[in-house]
């Protein structure tokens, strides 16, 4: 599914990352975790070829070299990136916005059964089916910003999902129907994911295939959900060095 070979990263001239290797599989949950500042929200958008980000070494995704591609055409091809902020984009609702990614996709579909569907994930997502006509995140919570994301994850139907600190902004209540929405993805499509987070609880739910820790700009251990727990108890002061 996607495979990074000796990945170093630059933005203004500072090192982020050096020397970086990870291979996701199909259906895979892998979780990036480490210090604040220590290039995990970087390597998602140098994956989404972030120009602000300066990169040599390569990226594959389905064995296509997509190191350089524009960004736009990475999505085509089947990644999400949901970042820890997402934006507001005022006068275009979520319907277009999602309409309009499909047809660029050239993903045919049927207007019926597309407001089927946005209604069916609505529920799934607790959310008011008039969010569908809303503008993209404008006045919304935090917490409803990030179910909007969902949403569209599952209406454009990516491959690969990179996440970066869903968790962020969101109660108990909407933190177990986000994830329990990921997980239902995933069995339905065999998506991989990518997630950025700290959450324990998050992590258990998730139940991941692999942790690995970021530190000092290299990619110092990888484990099990057990490595995460262990962080949870003792700290990154470990993975310092």
């Amino acid at each position: 599914m996607l495979e990074i070979k000796n990945l170093n990263i630059k933005v203004h001239g500072k090192e982020l990352l050096n020397n970086f290797n990870l291979t996701i599989k199909d259906g895979e949950t892998h979780v990036l975790m480490g210090p604040n500042g220590t290039g995990k929200s970087s390597l998602l958008k140098a994956i989404m070829n972030n120009k602000e980000y300066e990169k040599d070494g390569t990226i594959l995704y389905n064995n296509e070299d997509i190191t350089n591609i524009p960004t736009n055409e990475i999505a085509n091809k089947g990644i999400y990136y949901l970042s820890q902020s997402p934006i507001e984009v005022e006068g275009i609702t979520n319907a277009e916005l999602i309409k309009t990614a499909l047809v660029e996709k050239g993903i045919k579909y049927n207007i019926f059964e597309f407001k089927k569907e946005c209604e069916s994930i609505t529920n799934k997502l607790e959310m008011d089916k008039s969010f569908i006509n809303r503008y993209v995140n404008v006045g919304m919570s935090g917490g409803e910003r990030k179910k909007n994301e969902i949403l569209h994850m599952n209406l454009l139907k990516p491959s690969l999902i990179l996440l970066d600190e869903i968790d962020s902004g969101l109660d108990v209540d909407a933190l177990k129907v986000i994830a329990n929405n990921l997980i239902e993805y995933q069995e339905n499509t065999n998506a991989s994911i990518l997630i950025i987070t700290h959450q324990q609880s998050l992590i258990d739910i998730l139940n991941p295939d692999y942790v690995h820790v970021i530190s000092n700009k290299l990619l110092r251990k990888s484990g099990d959900i057990s490595l995460a727990k262990e962080i949870s108890k003792n700290g990154f002061k470990e993975y310092e060095g």
